[in-house]
């Protein structure tokens, strides 16, 4: 039997004995973490997922010269976009690729010392370069990946949150109230202006109320934004008020120049309701 069949059944059969070793040694302390879980569910999908490695790993010595991306390719992106993978610190992912590595170049000694004798020395030496290569591939690759994943998912949170801390409150079937809180910045301003256009040409509102009572501080080009608003929703058709400006945004729009005659303003929410409604 050639070396490398001999080696393939050696791995194969302790497939399931690497897993149960590398969960029975993994550090569960960590803080957070598909490591750190407890649910029973998380951890046979974890053990799952460890063993399907294993399995790809040992498939390299029965088809030597096989190209081992192609091989982890599928098992790389099902880690990758997993969410508790993606919940779970990076550093902590590697430093598991590594002991895993730890456990292969083990086995191999392991081999090395019950049929070394039977093969030559160069052989396994080509062996352990080949694992030490599989697992540089690899973890490349998952860290590509899973960078990618991290950031489609940070760019989806950034839009719910977007949405969530500018929306538009129908109060009846044509007026609503447009509550803004927090700091205000260019990027967040401009999304403002688009959603909030959209918003009420969707929802067919005729009359907004603007509540600056909640913002702080915004800089010059903010505040010329935020008073685009007003602009912009008097062209589609829909009448503004503004309630709770501060001292300060009021200062900035009068140093910009911004005109209230023609803008509904009240000093707050509250009034502007009982006056308008």
């Amino acid at each position: 039997m050639k070396v490398a069949e001999k080696f393939y059944e050696f791995m194969s059969a302790r497939t399931w004995q690497l897993t149960e070793d590398w969960y029975d040694s993994l550090d569960k302390s960590d803080s957070s973490g598909v490591y750190a879980s407890t649910d029973p569910h998380v951890i046979q999908t974890l053990k799952r997922q460890n063993h399907e490695f294993h399995e790809r790993f040992c498939v390299l010595f029965k088809d030597v010269g096989q190209d081992a991306l192609s091989n982890f390719e599928r098992w790389i992106e099902e880690i990758a976009k997993d969410n508790e993978h993606l919940s779970t610190p990076t550093h902590y992912i590697l430093r598991e690729f590594f002991r895993t590595q730890d456990q292969y170049l083990g086995i191999l000694q392991e081999f090395v010392r019950q049929h070394g004798d039977e093969f030559p020395s160069g052989r396994i030496d080509d062996f352990r370069e080949l694992i030490i290569k599989t697992f540089s591939i690899v973890i490349s690759k998952f860290a590509e990946e899973n960078y990618e994943y991290s950031q489609r998912r940070l760019k989806a949170q950034q839009e719910m949150i977007r949405e969530l801390s500018s929306p538009v409150i129908l109060l009846n079937k044509k007026t609503g109230v447009l509550p803004l809180i927090g700091d205000i910045d260019t990027g967040r301003a401009r999304y403002i202006l688009e959603h909030t256009l959209a918003e009420c040409v969707d929802r067919n509102v005729e009359h907004l109320f603007i509540d600056l009572s909640g913002v702080i501080m915004v800089d010059t080009m903010v505040a010329q934004q935020l008073f685009q608003i007003i602009d912009s929703l008097n062209l589609i058709g829909v009448k503004s008020t503004i309630s709770g400006i501060r001292p300060e945004i009021a200062q900035t729009a009068i140093q910009l120049g911004i005109s209230f005659e023609n803008i509904s303003v009240t000093s707050t929410l509250e009034r502007a309701l009982n006056e308008q409604i």
